[in-house]
């Protein structure tokens, strides 16, 4: 006899995602900007990586920040491709690895593998998809601000759900996983 039971997956954050219904947080994202200090020179009002450059430190769950020094900012991705989904990207708004520092170019590499790591340990990720995308025709969702992905990966995380059923699931929430990886980054401190 087989088992006809239908799974539910519960993930409400996607549903502004999927219908381009983004008018609520629109409304929330207008009323964290309008607290923003000054962007940093050449940053773009309308870019939530610019905007995350500057943010005061209590907006850093709001805006899923989980590290920020003084060149680089590590956030999740708010639509996330998979579990963990986490974006490194200069402060500044820059498009170009030319434009990189030498500064900027090491703590990218250090928060890379410092998350990659992090993630293997913490969430059991058994693979990462890696890389950044240059320019629009290429993918990039933010043209001018350069940013890498980190997409954790998990035997069996793609399925017929996902081919056929055009839908994907993410197990736990952003403000989880976040917490997670902030909680990590402080007892590593201690």
């Amino acid at each position: 006899m087989t088992d006809h039971r239908m799974d539910i997956i519960w993930a409400p954050w996607r549903m502004a995602y999927i219908t381009g219904d983004h008018e609520k947080e629109k409304a929330e994202e207008a009323a964290r900007n309008a607290l923003l200090p000054p962007l940093l020179d050449g940053g773009k009002d309308d870019c939530f990586l610019c905007q995350a450059a500057v943010c005061p430190q209590q907006q850093f769950p709001a805006r899923y920040i989980v590290h920020r020094s003084e060149s680089v900012m590590t956030l999740l991705n708010r639509y996330p491709y998979n579990n963990g989904h986490l974006l490194i990207a200069p402060r500044r708004h820059i498009a170009n690895l030319s434009d990189l520092t030498i500064l900027e170019w090491e703590e990218i590499s250090r928060q890379l593998t410092r998350r990659v790591e992090q993630i293997r340990r913490l969430m059991n990720a058994e693979g990462f998809n890696v890389g950044l995308n240059l320019g629009r025709v290429a993918g990039a969702g933010v043209p001018g601000h350069l940013h890498w992905h980190i997409v954790p990966r998990w035997n069996g995380d793609t399925n017929f759900v996902t081919t056929i059923g055009a839908m994907k699931a993410i197990p736990q929430s952003l403000e989880a996983v976040c917490e997670l990886l902030r909680q990590d980054d402080q007892s590593e401190m201690k």
